[in-house]
């Protein structure tokens, strides 16, 4: 599989768990501490995405990084 692809697919997977808490992008930017303009890049496939800032994002879901990543949930 591609790396776009797998960005594309990690977007798609933050932007459902994201929405899944009934959270703004705003919100998890907040709880993730990360700008809003990240996260949303982040859900778009725009930008690789960081590990530091994948640990953020998981830890704002109260998730694994493993689950997060793990796209056949």
């Amino acid at each position: 599989m591609d790396d776009k692809l797998n960005i594309f697919k990690l977007g798609q997977k933050i932007r459902f768990e994201r929405k899944k808490r009934n959270l703004s992008q705003e919100q998890l930017a907040e709880l993730a501490s990360l700008s809003i303009h990240s996260v949303s890049n982040i859900e778009n496939g725009v930008t690789d995405v960081k590990y530091s800032n994948l640990l953020q994002i998981a830890q704002a879901f109260e998730m694994k990084l493993c689950e997060l990543l793990d796209f056949n949930l």
